[in-house]
């Protein structure tokens, strides 16, 4: 039969080991306390800068908090651990396999950071500016619906469609930026539209 433990017999138990503990030195072993406490590191995070960020690969979004070294004023800070963000209500500090291999992704050397394009009958693949790339899309975006925006329909009621361009919205998104995101959409006539989420 186990033997029940009243708060007093703990206090008094725990009040021994305690006394045990720090009489290590007054028998003559004061060198392994100090030995002991030599090996114990300080926490490598400690003095990293956290930024919270959201896992890229799939639509649940979690949470994660990544840690760079302070840097220079203008100098690139160099990612050194990813985990889980304890705070976030999607995950709660949890990680699948592919978000906690975020690190090996965002330090992997065949990863773009640059936008590329490959012109129409090439068959290379080129680096191209952010702003050029941007406003390529925005360009092409604005062609096609001037070109294939119907206005009304064979009855004359007014409906603003605008059917041969889809649209994929980001499943990791804000709240604020999936908004924004729909209402530009949507603003634009645009019927095509579909989130990462159902791919």
């Amino acid at each position: 039969m186990p033997h029940d433990v009243s708060r007093r017999d703990f206090l008094r138990g725990g009040a021994a080991a305690g006394l045990g503990a720090t009489s290590l030195g007054a028998f003559g072993f004061a060198a392994i306390e100090a030995a002991h406490a030599a090996t114990i590191r300080p926490f490598k995070l400690a003095r990293m800068v956290e930024t919270r960020n959201t896992c890229p690969y799939c639509a649940v979004a979690c949470g994660i908090i990544m840690y760079a070294p302070q840097a220079a004023p203008g100098a690139k800070r160099t990612l050194m651990h990813i985990e889980g963000d304890p705070d976030h209500p999607t995950n709660r500090g949890t990680l699948c396999p592919k978000g906690a291999a975020l690190l090996d992704f965002v330090r992997a050397p065949t990863r773009l950071t640059v936008p590329r394009y490959r012109a129409p009958g090439a068959k290379e693949f080129k680096e191209v500016a952010w702003d050029w790339a941007l406003d390529r899309v925005a360009r092409l975006f604005k062609d096609d619906r001037d070109k294939n925006l119907v206005t009304t329909n064979a009855s004359g009621v007014t409906v603003n469609r605008w059917i041969t361009t889809g649209f994929l919205a980001a499943s990791a998104s804000t709240n604020e930026s999936a908004w924004a995101t729909y209402k530009v959409v949507r603003g634009a006539g645009a019927l095509v539209f579909d989130n990462q989420a159902r791919v």
